[in-house]
């Protein structure tokens, strides 16, 4: 019994009512994430795994394309590939749209293939939700303070860095990350009696 009860407090950290908060301090500006937890948990879950074990520090944004997107997560300012956990589920479906300012999981040609890469759209990007270019790319949060720092991220000059394209001429590092405590729906108060 008391293993089934803590199968379901781990399953429920980041619970249907919670909306993490994470903020990115970068050499370009801090920006801060509120993530939607009740929508897309596994992606959530799987971004706090990165976010807790501070693997996001030192990754760099290494694809800016303005008028679309800035991606970021997966590399080193020496271009290396950082290790990954499993991949993930695709949540594409969850009802969220690649809007302004919403953050979304990078993957490859399989949709189930997202680990830790992560881009933010600079403008509406319908093209990428679910039904419109299945399987779609799984939002999974949005910006809700520091646009500006992204929209400058999204301005930087780029290159071609062997076979990858659009990477900012000065990296652009992660130096700090940190999970706000969680918001929460506030709970009923007590009338007395």
């Amino acid at each position: 019994m008391l293993k089934h009860l803590f199968f379901l407090l781990c399953l429920t950290s980041y619970s249907v009512m919670s909306a993490p908060e994470v903020v990115f301090e970068t050499t370009q500006g801090n920006f801060t994430l509120e993530l939607d937890a009740e929508k897309a948990p596994v992606t959530v879950e799987n971004f706090l795994r990165y976010v807790e074990d501070g693997s996001y520090v030192g990754s760099i944004f290494h694809r800016v394309i303005p008028g679309f997107m800035v991606q970021g997560g997966g590399f080193n300012s020496q271009m290396n590939r950082l290790k990954s956990y499993a991949p993930i589920k695709n949540e594409a479906s969850n009802g969220l749209k690649n809007l302004t300012a919403t953050i979304a999981m990078a993957r490859t040609q399989n949709p189930d293939s997202a680990t830790r890469q992560f881009y933010i759209n600079l403008v509406d990007n319908p093209f990428l939700d679910y039904g419109e270019r299945p399987p779609g790319y799984a939002v999974f949060g949005r910006v809700t303070s520091g646009f500006s720092a992204i929209q400058a991220i999204g301005k930087q000059k780029t290159k071609t860095t062997g076979h990858m394209q659009n990477v900012p001429v000065k990296p652009i590092v992660i130096t700090k990350v940190t999970l706000l405590k969680e918001k929460s729906t506030p709970e009923p108060q007590k009338v007395a009696n």
